[in-house]
C-alpha cells in the first residue's frame, strides 16, 4: 500500500520540478523566436469579428508566446521515460515497482498525449505564422474536431473489439450494456470535452481547472487499484502545476492547442479507462469533474445557436468566462472563482465515483 502511494505521488512531484526546471529554457526559446500572434483579435466560428473580446484582450494577444503547453507534456514525457529507463537499466527493484508504463493502463493515454500535443503544436505554429498577415490562422475548427473525433473513434473501437468493453458504469445500478454504441458515445464525449478546451482564455484559468480534474481521476484510479493509471494522471497534474506556476497573471506564456488538445483528449480517455474496464463509473462522473469544460463548451454552443436561430446573443461574449469579464469582473476574480468551483466539482465527482 505504501509503495503504491509513493508510486503515485513521486512522479507528480518529479513532473512539477522538471517542469519548473525546463521552463526557463522553453520560455527563452519562445520569446527569442517571437512565438506569439502578430495581430491582435480573433474571429468567431462563422468568421466574424469579436469586438468585445478584442477590447478586453487587445494588449495580451500580442507579445505573449503561445505553445506554453509544451512544458506540460515534455515534463510528463521526461518523468515517464526516466522511471521506465531506470527500471530497465538498473538492478534496483525499487525502480521496477515505481515504473507505471503498462500496456493495460497507460500506453493508450500516453500515446494520445503525444499525438494530441504534436497536432496542437502544428496548429499553434500555423496560427502564429498565419497571423502575420491576418487575424485568422491555424487549423480550422473542422479539422481539429476531425482529428479529435478520429482519436476517440479509434480508441473506442479498440475498447469494444479488442478489450470487449461494451458497457458503461451507472451509479447504484452497475454496468449498462450498450454494445457497439460505446463507439459513437465516446467519440461524442471526447469531442465535447475537447470543445471545452477554449477555457484557455485567461491567465491561469486552464491550468488551475485541469490540474483539479487530473487530480480527481488519479484518486478514482487509485480507488479502483489502477495504480499505473493513477500515477500517470498524477504525473500530468504535477506537470500542469509547473505550467501554472508561470501562467499565473501576468502569464509568461499561454497553454494554447499543444496543451489543451493533448490534455482534454487524455482526460476523456482516462475517464473511459476508469469506467467498466476498471469496474468504475469514470464516464458518468466526467461531466461533474469536468463541469468547467462542459459549461465552457455549452456556452459557446448556446451562443452560436442563438445567433443563427434568433439573430441575437445570449452572452455578451462567449465562452462563459469572457461573459463574466464583459460584465465587469476582473480577470483574476473569474480565474480564482473557477479554481474554487473546479475543486468543488472534482471532489464531488470523486465522492460519487467512490460511493456509486
Amino acid at each position: 500500500m505504501i509503495i503504491d502511494v509513493v508510486k503515485v505521488i513521486l512522479p507528480a512531484v518529479l513532473a512539477f520540478f522538471v517542469g519548473i526546471g525546463i521552463t526557463p529554457y522553453v520560455a527563452g526559446f519562445l520569446y527569442k523566436h517571437e512565438m506569439w500572434k502578430k495581430k491582435a483579435g480573433k474571429l468567431d466560428r462563422d468568421g466574424n469579428a469579436t469586438p468585445i473580446f478584442d477590447a478586453l484582450h487587445k494588449e495580451k494577444e500580442v507579445g505573449t508566446p503561445r505553445m506554453g503547453g509544451v512544458v506540460i507534456w515534455i515534463s510528463a514525457f521526461i518523468v515517464v521515460s526516466l522511471i521506465w529507463t531506470l527500471s530497465h537499466i538498473t538492478p534496483l527493484e525499487i525502480f521496477d515497482k515505481l515504473d507505471f508504463m503498462s500496456r493495460n493502463q497507460t500506453w493508450i493515454p500516453f500515446a494520445a498525449l503525444l499525438i494530441g500535443a504534436l497536432v496542437g503544436l502544428v496548429d499553434d505554429w500555423l496560427e502564429i505564422k498565419g497571423s502575420r498577415d491576418n487575424i485568422a490562422g491555424g487549423l480550422s475548427a473542422v479539422k481539429r474536431l476531425g482529428v479529435v473525433g478520429l482519436i476517440g473513434f479509434l480508441v473506442s473501437v479498440w475498447f469494444v473489439f479488442k478489450l470487449d468493453v461494451t458497457s458503461i458504469g451507472i451509479p447504484f445500478f452497475g454496468p449498462l450494456e450498450i454494445g457497439w454504441l460505446l463507439i459513437p458515445l465516446f467519440t461524442a464525449v471526447i469531442i465535447g470535452i475537447y470543445s471545452g478546451g477554449v477555457i484557455d482564455g485567461l491567465d491561469g484559468l486552464s491550468g488551475g481547472v485541469l490540474a483539479s480534474m487530473f487530480g480527481a481521476y488519479a484518486a478514482i484510479a487509485f480507488s479502483l487499484s489502477q495504480i499505473d493509471l493513477a500515477a500517470f494522471s498524477a504525473t500530468i497534474a504535477g506537470a500542469i502545476l509547473a505550467f501554472l506556476w508561470f501562467n499565473i497573471p501576468p502569464a509568461r506564456f499561454y497553454m494554447s492547442e499543444t496543451g489543451s488538445m493533448a490534455l482534454t483528449i487524455v482526460l476523456s480517455i482516462v475517464a473511459l479507462m476508469t469506467d467498466s474496464l476498471g469496474g468504475g463509473i469514470g464516464l458518468f462522473v466526467l461531466p461533474i469533474i469536468a463541469f468547467p469544460l462542459v459549461a465552457t463548451a455549452g456556452s459557446s454552443a448556446i451562443q452560436i445557436l442563438s445567433k443563427r436561430i434568433r439573430g441575437k446573443k445570449v452572452f455578451l461574449s462567449a465562452p462563459l468566462h469572457h461573459h463574466f469579464e464583459a460584465i465587469g469582473w476582473p480577470a483574476y476574480k473569474v480565474v480564482m472563482r473557477y479554481w474554487v468551483l473546479s475543486v468543488i466539482f472534482a471532489i464531488t465527482g470523486v465522492i460519487v465515483a467512490l460511493v456509486g
